[in-house]
């Protein structure tokens, strides 16, 4: 893995915006379509991600009474900055910007941030609602978050490195997807979760008025919304690299197959999102503690027999 000077970065922003913006038109084109009616839209319900950038950019912003403003523009600005972080270690093909040797240490740490930043989000408008969609993401993470890292350390156990370079070079014969299914299904639980995305998004559920986004108006809500399709994009990258056999592949170069993984998984996730109904945090708890924290374990536990034995 050839690290890149840090001039590389603003392009590294780039790359993870472009992706970005994949995933929110794909999400729009699919609101677009009338359910039983996937081949024709209705005018009226068709949606652009330039149209809705354009109106949010000219919303004015609301800032509610007593609001802590300070707090709240931090988290609000926290998420894309933090989606910007995890890219930081994420390999572009044989190019990464970092390659630091406790890469998947990294990225946990960031997604372990994020907590921060959505409940500053809840907690800094002042608002009911706002506040109880972070109660609702803290309660969904303290569930998620084990079985997250767990999953994530399934990888680095059977490459025997941190280094997500590392991780990737291990899969050349065979991707860890293929042997770890319920780690990669663990992983990409995880990466709705701290998206706020899909079957994990009741803390910007419609039942409580959008809570971390129900005070988020113009440029505050473009951002938070931003900030969850970057984080989703990077999330979907780090599948790629740690279970898809990063860059690996035949007759393209390793910056394409990357970017075709990586979008494979992105656009997996956002049509899922429609499949699957939004789960209660209490619900989701019970199956966090009671069903994904054992499964994955048991996975870590396969993963480090199988590598004890080679």
């Amino acid at each position: 893995m050839t690290p890149l000077s840090a001039g590389w970065a603003p392009v590294v922003a780039l790359v993870l915006l472009a992706g970005a913006v994949v995933a929110a038109a794909l999400d729009a084109a699919l609101d677009s379509v009338p359910a039983g009616r996937a081949d024709r839209a209705r005018p009226g319900r068709r949606r652009t991600v330039t149209a809705a950038v354009a109106r949010l950019l000219r919303q004015r912003r609301r800032v509610p009474v007593a609001a802590d403003v300070l707090l709240w523009r931090i988290g609000v600005a926290a998420l894309p900055v933090a989606a910007l972080l995890m890219a930081a270690v994420l390999p572009l093909g044989r190019w990464t910007l970092v390659d630091w040797p406790v890469g998947v240490v990294w990225f946990n740490a960031v997604d372990v941030a994020v907590w921060a930043a959505v409940w500053l989000a809840g907690w800094g408008p002042n608002s009911a609602h706002a506040l109880i969609g972070g109660y609702r993401f803290l309660a969904q993470a303290l569930a998620y978050e084990l079985p997250l890292m767990f999953a994530l350390t399934a990888p680095a156990v059977a490459a025997g490195t941190l280094r997500i370079g590392g991780v990737v070079q291990a899969q050349q014969s065979l991707w860890f997807v293929v042997w770890m299914p319920v780690a990669f299904l663990a992983f990409c639980l995880g990466v709705a979760g701290f998206s706020v995305f899909g079957p994990l998004s009741a803390p910007a559920g419609s039942d409580i008025a959008g809570g971390v986004l129900a005070e988020a108006s113009g440029v505050d809500r473009l951002i938070v919304l931003a900030g969850r399709y970057l984080l989703l994009t990077a999330g979907s990258g780090f599948a790629a690299a740690l279970f898809l056999g990063g860059g690996a592949g035949p007759l393209l170069p390793a910056w394409a197959w990357m970017a075709l993984k990586t979008l494979a998984v992105l656009s997996a996730l956002v049509v899922l999102r429609r499949r699957l109904p939004v789960l209660r945090p209490d619900r989701f708890m019970e199956v966090g503690w009671l069903v994904l924290v054992p499964v994955t374990l048991l996975q870590l536990l396969v993963v480090s027999v199988v590598v004890v034995a080679r």
